[in-house]
């Protein structure tokens, strides 16, 4: 590009700034009365409409949807929302109601949602027995993340942990819940008793009759894939403690 060019470009430029300069300036008192006027109007028709929802009953709460609530009352949830009627969906603290939720021994997680105009959704995930324990109290339920969430009857086909000293937070029976969630899906449905001596010592006791020596949580992926093939022979004691060498008495 020439430098007479440059120079038109520049020229074309500066004069389009000039205009916009000249309309600025061109703009009667008048005129900028009314863009602060207009502007004023639009600030006031957004507090109003702020206020509305806010305040009033056209976004209030009319319904509430509760899901997975299985062994958990529903009704033990709806005491908990803490909704007073005609609260404004956008004044609900969401988090704050999930939290209230969760506080419930048998809720894994809660999840809170607003569903506009006028519907709260409350999702519940709620805690599985994966194992229980015996004490005087009764059976003591644990979760896949060895939590104990209840002391009821266990569920039909939930395994018991058989231990010196069962508690949840003991590493012996968060060893025993690991090696449960280990196993393939074909043989943890017939474990009856997870038997554990200690964190490396833990059998498992089949419904009909056959025990399972897995050992610790180690080589879990090898144990898996020999385990299964290896009941299929004649025994009642299967040891796969050492994967890569399996034996059957």
């Amino acid at each position: 590009m020439t430098e007479r060019s440059r120079r038109g470009v520049g020229s074309v430029r500066e004069k389009g700034v000039g205009a916009a300069r000249s309309a600025g300036a061109r703009l009667s008192p008048n005129g900028w009365r009314r863009v602060r006027l207009w502007g004023l109007l639009g600030v006031c028709v957004l507090v109003v409409v702020g206020g509305v929802a806010l305040f009033t009953p056209v976004l209030s709460v009319r319904t509430v949807d509760i899901d997975g609530v299985v062994a958990v009352p529903e009704q033990q949830v709806r005491d908990l929302l803490e909704i007073p009627s005609g609260r404004s969906m956008l004044r609900i603290d969401t988090t704050a109601i999930a939290r209230r939720v969760a506080s419930i021994p048998k809720v894994r997680t809660a999840r809170v949602q607003r569903v506009f105009p006028s519907t709260v959704r409350v999702t519940v995930v709620e805690r599985v027995p994966v194992l229980f324990f015996d004490s005087p109290q009764g059976a003591h339920l644990l979760d896949a993340e060895s939590v104990e969430f209840a002391i009821e009857d266990a569920p039909i086909g939930v395994p018991k942990l058989i231990t010196d000293r069962p508690a949840s937070d003991a590493p012996v029976t968060r060893a025993a819940v690991g090696v449960l969630a280990a196993l393939p899906p074909a043989l943890a449905v017939q474990v009856d008793e997870v038997a554990a001596r200690s964190i490396s010592d833990i059998s498992l006791n089949l419904k009909d009759g056959r025990t399972v020596l897995w050992g610790g949580m180690n080589d879990a992926a090898r144990k898996s894939a020999v385990v299964l093939p290896l009941l299929t022979r004649p025994g009642t004691v299967f040891d796969v403690s050492s994967p890569n060498l399996v034996t059957v008495k």
